[in-house]
């Protein structure tokens, strides 16, 4: 790992894209498919033992261009589905369009998937070792699961948003040098990205005024032990704010 800032750390597992730390023992990436067989052992080394994946079921398949891992590598560590969403949901459409990739979306998200992102949080609370959370991107979803664990752990606004643009221009990176054009989601050059991130992040930090995590995963029934849990994970370094 690189020291990006005091915060947040970049994170070298062969093959993994757009991954970072979060806090204390919980990180995030993109696809899981993307590491490559020693990036799975580098993962091990690191104390990784649980990946959470957080795509809906039809996401969730190998692609021509993924590396083959050999399965006694990749069985030493447990993939726990769960998807933060249903993509068949009546309104997933007229809120989030093809996929969430806006802060501005993140409240209507939670108000109608919280039972799906309560269940990710009971999951990190009952892994053991050290815990991956991803999606497809490593930006939005993982994103928001990020931001949640975060402010669990005392992060500032400041910091938080950082992070968030940290993985945005991850994955616009990548978009820019592997394959064809994304049909949503596009490489933004230069003045285009900077123009979305400035508009993202406004509305993260508006998002960030009005939710309390803490509260929001009561009411969805993670109960206190599973809250300690996860603080306990958040704050497993001695360096991290607050």
């Amino acid at each position: 790992m690189d020291g990006t800032s005091s915060t947040h750390q970049r994170v070298h597992w062969d093959g993994a894209v757009n991954a970072w730390k979060i806090a204390g023992d919980v990180y995030r990436m993109g696809r899981h498919e993307w590491v490559t067989g020693a990036g799975w052992q580098q993962m091990y080394d690191d104390g990784v033992r649980t990946v959470i994946d957080l795509r809906a079921s039809r996401e969730r398949r190998q692609r021509d261009t993924d590396p083959e891992v050999p399965d006694d590598v990749r069985a030493r560590i447990a993939v726990v589905h769960c998807p933060t969403e249903d993509p068949d949901h009546s309104q997933f459409g007229e809120l989030f369009g093809p996929y969430l990739k806006d802060p501005a979306q993140y409240g209507d998200y939670l108000q109608l998937f919280g039972e799906k992102i309560a269940a990710v949080f009971k999951a990190i609370a009952a892994s053991p070792g050290k815990v991956v959370v991803h999606c497809s991107a490593g930006r939005d979803r993982s994103g928001m699961i990020a931001l949640m664990l975060q402010r669990l752990a005392g992060f500032t606004d400041d910091e938080i948003l950082q992070g968030y643009e940290l993985a945005a221009r991850g994955i616009n990176e990548r978009h820019r040098t592997h394959g064809a054009p994304h049909a949503h989601d596009p490489y933004l050059p230069g003045e285009q990205l900077e123009a979305m991130l400035a508009e993202r992040l406004a509305s993260l930090r508006l998002y960030l005024a009005s939710v309390d995590v803490a509260g929001f995963l009561v009411a969805h029934g993670v109960s206190e032990e599973e809250l300690s849990a996860i603080q306990a994970k958040v704050e497993a370094d001695a360096g991290l704010p607050g």
